[in-house]
């Protein structure tokens, strides 16, 4: 299977470097990036640097297109590529969200969209569950204070979160507006919305927390199948704090499974 990528940041080279090593059944032949010289010289660290194309172009020659872009460019990806009846794998729960739209977009035209899990854990649970009924999801992120930093809502409300010296709650409400003010940092609400009952009906905290070094992921869900609560703590990720070294992780273990002969999971 022949795959793009598209944004070269964080999760997208940390991808790229995977499938330039080698993923069974996977090729990587092109990349996209708003800063073409900055993308091509990161590519000379690949043993086999792929173009650097445009977002068209990238959809025209791949055949899955992974898109690690930031959520406002989500759909500069998302629109070639399921109008070209690609397959597009994302993180971005977020970008879903503020364009659902793509859905009815990749029925009309043949395409696919598989939304990775990310830095969170048990999206396969809260889909059995949802099957049935579910009567409540919780979530409650912490957060160091330097992986919410430049959040739009901390920025709107004239939250401060330097120089906290104990934990401190930023939010509270829905996974859906979570997602709008801090949608560099709780993709993952947005997924487990989307997996459960809803982004306007899961409910979220954030808290800046200057006690923890990692980003920490608590969900609680009550069903008529189940009542279960998993925490999930991810290591920051080097070039962004805001964003868990697993994340880029689930992305190739997502591309591994599109070619392997058995998938673990639902």
């Amino acid at each position: 299977m022949k795959v793009g990528i598209a944004g070269l940041g964080t999760i997208g080279f940390r991808v790229a470097k995977a499938l330039d090593e080698g993923l069974p059944g996977l090729e990587l032949v092109a990349v996209t990036s708003r800063d073409r010289a900055k993308a091509q010289d990161r590519l000379t660290a690949l043993k086999t640097a792929p173009p650097v194309v445009v977002a068209g172009e990238l959809a025209a020659v791949s055949e899955v297109v992974v898109e690690c872009v930031p959520k406002g460019a989500f759909m500069e990806i998302a629109d070639p590529a399921l109008r070209a009846g690609r397959l597009l794998v994302t993180v971005s729960g977020a970008g879903i969200l503020a364009n659902p739209q793509v859905v009815d977009l990749a029925w009309k035209h043949g395409g696919r969209i598989i939304l990775a899990t990310g830095a969170l854990l048990g999206l396969d649970a809260v889909r059995a569950a949802a099957e049935g009924t579910i009567n409540e999801v919780r979530m409650v992120t912490r957060k160091p204070p330097n992986a919410l930093k430049g959040a739009p809502y901390l920025i709107e409300n004239n939250i401060e979160i330097d120089g906290l010296n104990a934990p401190k709650k930023v939010f509270e409400g829905s996974a859906r507006d979570g997602a709008i003010g801090f949608p560099a940092n709780v993709n993952v609400a947005a997924a487990l919305g989307l997996a459960g009952v809803g982004p306007d009906e899961t409910r979220l905290e954030i808290w800046a927390d200057p006690t923890i070094a990692r980003n920490t992921h608590t969900i609680r869900v009550d069903a008529d199948s189940a009542r279960f609560e998993m925490t999930i703590e991810n290591v920051q990720s080097e070039e962004n704090p805001g964003t868990g070294k697993i994340t880029a992780l689930s992305v190739i273990a997502c591309l591994r499974g599109l070619a392997a002969p058995l998938k673990v999971g639902s």
